[in-house]
């Protein structure tokens, strides 16, 4: 895949304890910047925009995907995560919305790097139920990759272009892809 922009680098991600754990964290930050790549297609004046009366905003979405992935990481997961009350941007924007979710993103990295398979695989509370971390890992992920496709829906509506996620768009392609 060839990206405009990276915001983490393949160099920045730790290894893991074990190997087999090695595809969460690349998968994690490829998202993470899929995400990102994104949320940067958007401009400030547009953070109003909600398809529908009954949609979302951006603004939003943004504020639930900042507010969400630091409940489920931090209240499942037991990542070492801020407060709350800590986690949006004094100044909320487009820029400083993506700084804070990459900040987060990145804090997060050397913990899931360290735990050991034991630690994956325990099962503990979700909501009103009881399910293996790894699983809770992976309903993050998808339910992050869920708000970044509406927003890419929106940016449709909006007029702007689709940046690539898993391959070409209508707006972004290259030879061989």
């Amino acid at each position: 895949m060839r990206y405009d922009w990276i915001a983490i680098p393949d160099s920045a991600i730790p290894r893991t304890a074990n190997p087999v754990f090695q595809h969460l964290l690349d998968t994690y930050v490829s998202e993470t910047n899929k995400v990102a790549s994104t949320w940067k297609a958007f401009n400030d004046a547009d953070l109003e925009f909600k398809p529908h009366p009954r949609s979302s905003s951006v603004d939003a979405i943004l504020r639930h995907q900042l507010l969400s992935e630091r409940r489920f990481f931090g209240e499942f997961l037991k990542t070492p995560e801020p407060a709350p009350d800590q986690v949006l941007p004094a100044e909320f924007s487009v820029e400083t919305a993506i700084t804070r979710f990459l900040e987060l993103a990145i804090a997060r990295l050397d913990f899931f790097a360290s735990q050991p398979e034991s630690w994956w695989m325990e099962t503990v509370p979700f909501f009103d139920v009881d399910r293996q971390r790894i699983w809770i890992f992976w309903r993050r992920v998808l339910h992050t990759a869920h708000h970044r496709t509406q927003l890419t829906v929106f940016l449709r509506l909006l007029g702007k272009d689709v940046p690539s996620t898993y391959g070409p768009t209508a707006d972004v392609t290259w030879t061989g892809a």
